[in-house]
């Protein structure tokens, strides 16, 4: 079992990265959330990390890559379900964010689900009903299921601090915007922050 790959990024889409690692080039399926977290890095520096999902098929073995451990626990939770396939869990992914499918399972909220492009109501509410005990469950674990404010939050401060603000002066208008809004993306928090006037 593969757990994770570090190497160069050699290419990047919407849907794939290639990663050069010990003289190979790996293709590795990614969802739109882990490709907006790899294009933020700096040009300078396209050195990677993904933590891997790996699927041994009859005609094909393939990565799937994540950024975070939180949103690779989540995939395979979906792959779980009957009915969701490793096509359709990225596509979840790619369509919510991983705090907006916490959300929308620990709420029962179906029509969410639903929005995503292949999921139908009977499978919004498999989904429902096989998750929302782990998702909860899920949420106490270690590095599993983080509160996505928090996570925001803290990579909006340090997002923050390397633009040249001190920690002091950002921390708290930073409490007030994850209140305010917290299903918020980084970017979101950190726009709203640098529209305030810090």
């Amino acid at each position: 079992m593969y757990d994770f790959i570090e190497g160069e990024l050699v290419e990047l889409t919407p849907i794939s990265a290639t990663v050069q690692s010990g003289g190979f080039g790996y293709l590795v399926n990614i969802s739109l959330n882990t490709y907006t977290v790899l294009q933020s890095l700096p040009e300078t520096d396209k050195v990677c990390k993904f933590f891997l999902h790996h699927v041994v098929r009859e005609d094909a073995q393939l990565f799937y890559g994540f950024s975070e451990k939180h949103e690779r626990a989540l995939f395979r939770l979906l792959i779980s379900v009957s009915g969701v396939g490793s096509g359709t869990a990225r596509m979840i992914l790619s369509s919510l964010s991983v705090a907006e499918l916490q959300k929308a399972i620990a709420e029962g909220n179906a029509n969410m689900l639903k929005a995503v492009k292949g999921i139908g109501l009977k499978t919004a509410q498999r989904i429902i009903v096989d998750l929302k005990d782990k998702i909860g469950a899920a949420a106490t674990g270690d590095d599993k299921f983080l509160a996505a404010s928090s996570n925001s939050k803290e990579e909006a401060l340090s997002a923050l601090m390397n633009l040249g603000f001190t920690k002091s002066s950002v921390e708290k208008l930073l409490d007030k915007i994850v209140a305010a809004k917290p299903m918020a993306t980084v970017e979101d928090i950190i726009k709203e922050a640098l529209k305030s006037g810090i």
